[in-house]
């Protein structure tokens, strides 16, 4: 793979930018290990670190991202031994000459449907009704171990019948309790999110977490911690949304059933778009680098 020498990190630099990212994920995963161990919850931080499959061992390495070359001595660390990674005298680079073809295929695939979601007209009138929508009728709510409703069952069953439900995404509206399905206007399924996603979606734009994550080494950490900390936010605005009661953890809720608290959720909806559009952009532009070059080696091979 050839780059040029403003690509090349000097041992000392990269070795210091990996330091500070591990310092910096601890921040969280740490905390999120102490409550592991001592079997609390957060029913809002959690979340990211079970619902999405990324170990944190793993989040907290560092990792330079495809083009990008390392200046580095014999002993090498283990993480750079991976297959993916190659090494010409004391240079050690991503290489794509070892993908198989079941994981270009899946870079493919990612790139394909951000491409699309990308440019997918946005809706932003859906007002967070999903998490309604999953605890209608009292039948399954997730998080009553860890927070209680902030209002009645009767009320919020009230809400998702008077309210215009157009959830997109199919993880959202998998776990729509079974008498809410019929409320939704849409029916995404998991065979047809290059249909339905669309960029103004929190839980689209939260899954730009799970979709770098599965780039990853490629994407590198910077863009990787970036999509967490997207995440992040929206996961609250998610949860403060909805219908529990998170004042014990600190969260004022946004309260959807008023006029009010539905062009609160607007206003932060679209904010959350509008950082999630350069970081999707980022990562379709390092995947079309990725798969031509592991196309162009395969021709040359």
């Amino acid at each position: 793979m050839q780059t040029s020498e403003k690509d090349c990190l000097a041992l000392t630099h990269w070795q210091s930018l990996a330091t500070q990212h591990r310092q910096e994920v601890k921040r969280w995963t740490i905390p999120y290990r102490r409550r592991k161990a001592s079997h609390q919850q957060h029913p809002v931080l959690d979340f990211l670190f079970t619902y999405y499959p990324f170990s944190l061992g793993k989040l907290e390495q560092w990792h330079p991202g495809y083009g990008i070359q390392l200046e580095c001595d014999k002993k090498r660390p283990e993480r750079y031994q991976t297959r993916h990674y190659q090494q010409c005298e004391d240079i050690v680079s991503l290489s794509t000459d070892s993908l198989a073809d079941k994981e270009v295929e899946r870079l493919k695939w990612i790139h394909n449907l951000l491409s699309l979601t990308q440019n997918r007209t946005a809706n932003f009138a859906c007002h967070g009704l999903h998490e309604w929508a999953m605890v209608y009728q009292g039948q399954n709510v997730r998080h009553k171990d860890s927070t209680p409703l902030r209002l009645s069952q009767a009320e919020i069953d009230q809400l998702v019948r008077s309210r215009s439900i157009t959830c997109s995404h199919f993880d959202a509206y998998r776990f729509f309790s079974p008498g809410a399905i019929p409320y939704n206007k849409l029916k995404p399924t998991l065979n047809s999110r290059e249909d339905f996603e669309q960029c103004g979606c929190l839980h689209t734009n939260m899954d730009l977490y799970k979709w770098a994550s599965k780039c990853m080494p490629w994407v590198g950490s910077q863009l990787h911690w970036d999509c967490f900390q997207l995440a992040l936010k929206a996961r609250e605005l998610d949860m403060r949304a909805s219908p529990y009661d998170l004042s014990e953890y600190g969260y004022e809720p946004v309260k959807i059933e008023t006029r009010e608290g539905r062009t609160e959720y607007e206003t932060m909806q679209r904010e959350i778009s509008q950082e999630a559009a350069p970081l999707r952009q980022q990562i379709i532009a390092v995947l079309s680098k990725v798969i031509l070059a592991s196309q162009s080696s395969k021709t040359a091979h």
